[in-house]
């Protein structure tokens, strides 16, 4: 197998690696969720690999081996999960090769094959309990996520620019992938929206009296238009009710909501509508999907909807549709006849 450069003279990890690993990232113009795993999944690294004195290595002593030997520590030892296998491998590779400039050999890391699970999906009535169990914002977050297919921090991100009240319609920044796509606002929460928005901007409006912090912007938009953040079309339909710095420049700013609220509350809601399956905001863009192809949608329209780059991504909600598509008779209902 093809080594990497071996230093001569042994370099510890330090604070100085993990800084150029986010500088790395913020060069990329990578989120900062990615930011964030790709620096654990590093520390973890050089952590794993100890020297004679229990100091962490440093990677560029490392052979590829050494990453192999990780990561099937974290599948046969930890148990992870195949997608938690494939983010560590994708780190390292990051590692390697925007950090350290010794590109791995991708021939010798194979990325672990992840099973094919059907999504969980709710029937209509079980949705109608659980949005009933629901109210005030969670409620209307969820009636988003399952009105407009939306992922939940595509939901909680929303900027009041976003929500076209005329068209109907809600422009999702940035999605998967960093892409943008426009999908359906349901007509259920144009009411409830505007009252909402109506709470939002009483708050805002306190804010900008007492010289409050502005909201938080995507990427370098506060250097090229540095009033943006104290503009309505910016502020989020969903803030948060307490500031919080910024995790890259320390800035105290107004950020969105957090999905961990959303999360308790939909488990909550579950609980309270005894629904029997497992039940998370992600459940309802998987209902979504499945409502629409059963009520007879074109399949490349849910495409679309979803923000899905490949068709066959969406034709998995196909195969667990409410309805028998098989148009198949059980032989033991034959019995009974």
């Amino acid at each position: 197998p093809v080594q990497l450069k071996h230093h001569t003279r042994p370099r510890r990890t330090s604070a100085k690696l993990l800084d150029s690993v986010r500088t790395a990232c913020r060069l990329r113009h990578l989120s900062y969720h990615t930011e964030r795993s790709y620096v654990g999944w590093i520390r973890r690294y050089c952590l794993f690999h100890r020297d004679e004195n229990g100091a962490p290595r440093h990677p560029a002593e490392l052979r590829p081996a050494d990453v192999e030997q990780f990561l099937s520590h974290l599948a046969e030892e930890r148990n992870v999960a195949a997608s938690t296998q494939n983010q560590a491998k994708h780190a390292l590779l990051f590692l390697y090769d925007a950090v350290l400039k010794q590109p791995l050999p991708r021939m010798n890391l194979v990325s672990a094959r992840r099973p094919k699970r059907l999504p969980v999906v709710l029937s209509q009535g079980d949705t109608q309990r659980l949005l009933d169990a629901l109210s005030g914002v969670p409620w209307l977050v969820c009636a988003l996520l399952y009105g407009g297919g939306l992922r939940v921090n595509e939901a909680l991100r929303l900027r009041i620019k976003d929500v076209e009240f005329d068209t109907g319609q809600l422009v999702v920044r940035e999605g998967k992938g960093a892409t943008d796509r426009v999908t359906v606002l349901p007509k259920v929460v144009l009411e409830p929206l505007r009252t909402h928005l109506a709470i939002v901007r009483t708050g805002f409006e306190r804010r900008m009296r007492s010289s409050g912090p502005a909201v938080s912007l995507p990427d370098a938009l506060g250097v090229k238009y540095p009033n943006a953040g104290l503009e309505w079309p910016w502020q989020y339909v969903f803030p948060s009710r307490q500031l919080s710095a910024d995790p890259r420049t320390g800035e105290i700013l107004l950020h969105h909501l957090s999905a961990s609220s959303i999360q308790k509350s939909v488990r909550s809601g579950a609980r309270r509508a005894q629904i029997t399956k497992p039940v998370s905001p992600h459940v309802l863009r998987h209902s979504f999907a499945t409502h629409m192809l059963e009520r007879g949608a074109d399949i490349r329209t849910v495409q679309e909807l979803l923000g899905h780059k490949d068709i066959r991504t969406t034709m998995i909600y196909t195969h667990v549709l409410n309805t028998n598509s098989l148009g198949v008779t059980s032989p033991l209902d034959r019995l009974q006849t």
